[in-house]
């Protein structure tokens, strides 16, 4: 039975954008390069829920729920911790 690890992370832009303009959107490139940047590491995107923020009484600011999973797979972890200790495996 395949077994999965799950993750959640919250993507929103700086505050300042929301400071000087009143609001502030997600920038869809930098979205993607989060998302990308998960997706290298064996993440899926399971659902995400979009979200505008208060802040600071006056001001609004976009954000994402992503929630993530990947296969949990001892092997990886094994090696990932092998290799940080300088240990190499041949297949």
């Amino acid at each position: 039975m395949t077994q999965y690890e799950y993750k959640v992370g919250i993507y929103r832009e700086s505050m300042i954008g929301s400071l000087f303009l009143g609001g502030s959107k997600v920038d869809p490139v930098k979205f993607s390069d989060f998302l990308n940047r998960n997706g290298v590491e064996g993440w899926e995107v399971v659902t995400m829920e979009r979200e505008s923020r208060r802040m600071l009484l006056f001001f609004e600011r976009e954000a994402f729920l992503v929630v993530m999973k990947r296969v949990k797979n001892e092997n990886i972890k094994r090696s990932a911790i092998s290799n940080e200790q300088g240990v190499n495996h041949a297949d």
